[in-house]
């Protein structure tokens, strides 16, 4: 069987060298950075986000990070 990712608008940041304190409060604090390493709290556990990861709000308010292809050739930017 073949599946459609379903049309869903979702919140995401690109995390920059300079946007750390905006990632942690995207994130509502369940960022944090160690050894200036970002790290996400996901669902799956603490994931190590890097400069140029998205970051991205999912469905049920979790938060993950995506690189930047993938997250390229999965989402596009929605016009107001």
């Amino acid at each position: 069987m073949k599946y459609r990712k379903k049309p869903v608008v979702i919140e995401a940041m690109q995390l920059t060298e300079s946007n750390v304190d905006s990632i942690l409060s995207f994130t509502k604090d369940t960022a944090y950075v160690t050894n200036e390493q970002v790290y996400i709290s996901t669902l799956e556990g603490d994931m190590k986000a890097t400069v140029g990861d998205y970051i991205i709000e999912g469905v049920n308010g979790e938060y993950y990070p995506c690189k930047a292809d993938i997250f390229h050739k999965t989402y596009e930017q929605v016009k107001d």
